[in-house]
C-alpha cells in the first residue's frame, strides 16, 4: 500500500512539474532537489527528495520518461 501511494504522488509530480514548471528550472529544481536529499540525514531535509528530483530530471530525458512511467505502472500494478 505504501508503494502504491508513493508512485501514485511521483506520477503527480511528474505531470505537474511538466505542465508548470519551464524545462531548464526543471533542471536546475531537480538537481537541487537531488543534491539536498543526499543530506537526508538533517531535520528538515529527507531522502524522499531525490526519487522527486530524479522524476523532475527525468521528464526532459525521452528514454528517461518512458522508463519512468513503465515503473510507476508497473509499482501501481502491482499493489492491486
Amino acid at each position: 500500500m505504501r508503494k502504491r501511494r508513493f508512485a501514485a504522488r511521483l506520477f503527480v509530480a511528474q505531470g505537474k512539474g511538466q505542465r508548470f514548471i519551464p524545462p531548464l528550472l526543471r533542471g536546475i529544481v531537480g538537481l537541487l532537489l537531488v543534491g539536498l536529499g543526499f543530506l537526508g540525514f538533517l531535520p528538515v531535509l529527507g531522502f524522499w527528495m531525490i526519487p522527486l528530483g530524479l522524476v523532475l530530471i527525468a521528464t526532459d530525458i525521452p528514454p528517461a520518461r518512458r522508463w519512468l512511467r513503465r515503473r510507476l505502472h508497473r509499482m501501481s500494478k502491482d499493489n492491486r
